[in-house]
């Protein structure tokens, strides 16, 4: 199925391409358009891109594979990375990382069975004098304990932070 963006995130593109010397330099900043709309940057989305911008895929691939910030398969809802450098796993992220794994009954690099949330490790979020953190979406949360932990996993598993 061929991807095609929603008018208003074509305006946005649109805009975004007149802000750049070049199609490529605003290869980036598209393919997060594209990623917000799917929640994935798709073979499809690869394939559009390219064509958009006039750039092979493997040009557009090369940047999706290389930057992590880019999901190369479905996720869930809410996206939790974990930090698991050296500074945040002295302060307990492990046991964080655990914890997630239990309450949300899958390992890093899963999704919950309910959709809602996908787990990751991040080598650095560049908290490290506010260690242990996560980052949710793109919310960071820093110094943090088990509870609190689940006090955000059931903020964002509420319906109302998922709007």
């Amino acid at each position: 199925m061929a991807f095609a963006l929603t008018p208003e995130r074509e305006k946005e593109v649109d805009e975004l391409l007149s802000r750049y010397p070049t199609k490529r330099a605003a290869l980036i900043p598209i393919l997060w358009v594209c990623q917000r709309q799917i929640g994935w940057v798709s073979p499809e989305v690869i394939q559009w891109v390219a064509d958009r911008l006039e750039l092979t895929t493997a040009q557009v691939k090369g940047v999706v594979t290389f930057y992590t910030m880019f999901h190369q398969e479905p996720v869930g809802e809410n996206v939790i990375w974990v930090c698991r450098t050296l500074s945040c796993d002295l302060r307990g992220a492990k046991a964080i990382q655990e914890h997630l794994e239990g309450k949300l009954g899958c390992h890093a690099g899963g999704t919950s069975e309910d959709g809602k949330f996908t787990l990751l490790k991040a080598e650095c979020l560049a908290a490290c004098g506010q260690a242990p953190m996560v980052q949710i979406n793109d919310d960071y949360h820093e110094n943090l304990t088990l509870e609190e932990v689940d006090a955000i996993l059931d903020r964002y598993a509420s319906e109302e932070a998922a709007q």
